[in-house]
């Protein structure tokens, strides 16, 4: 009986050290998305991808312009359509239509295929960013010592109350200046 009321003080020890320890763990907080948008590389990852985007839109134009003036040149024909030349003219009808569904599914096809090009300039551009931009974030989280960081960007918080905001000191870290427009963290409901 004696050795269990040891152990059972032994082990109350353990648990209220390792509470003790819990506690003193320091927290914070920041916004990610505040910092990735402060970031030089995110303004010339944009302008890349609208440049791409605009190219992309350009040449989906062209054939839906290519389309639009190949239907009015069916549309047109089928108006001289008569009982005298009803043969040469269907005939021409029909190749014009097979012509029309070829250039829509090109047009179907380059829309596909631009948004899969998109998609993979933007995780080109942006992966690398995200990258740097953890680095930081570790290594300010370790210069001071937090145990956890929460990020309020992704609204995966839902209290907090205090911790410190190092926001501005992930954003120093990669050489970005501070501004005032930086925005602030969304408010955390209270329980």
């Amino acid at each position: 009986m004696r050795k269990l009321m040891n152990a059972f003080f032994v082990a109350g020890a353990l648990l209220f050290t390792a509470n003790i320890a819990n506690a003193q763990q320091k927290l914070a907080h920041l916004n990610s998305a505040v910092i990735i948008d402060a970031m030089p590389e995110v303004k010339k990852a944009k302008e890349t991808l609208e440049a791409l985007n605009k190219t992309k839109t350009a040449d989906i134009e062209k054939m839906i312009n290519e389309y639009q003036g190949l239907y009015k040149q069916a549309q047109d024909k089928e108006k001289t359509l008569s009982e005298a030349n009803k043969d040469v003219v269907g005939k021409e009808l029909q190749t014009m239509g097979a012509n029309l569904q070829d250039l829509e599914k090109r047009i179907t096809d380059a829309r596909t295929k631009a948004q899969q090009e998109m998609e993979t300039k933007n995780a080109e551009l942006f992966n690398p960013i995200q990258v740097k931009a953890d680095a930081a974030i570790k290594a300010v989280s370790k210069e001071r010592g937090y145990a956890y960081v929460f990020d309020t960007a992704n609204q995966a918080l839902v209290y907090w109350d205090g911790g410190e905001d190092i926001t501005n000191l992930v954003k120093t870290k990669l050489g970005i200046p501070l501004t005032a427009t930086t925005t602030p963290a969304p408010a955390a409901p209270k329980k």
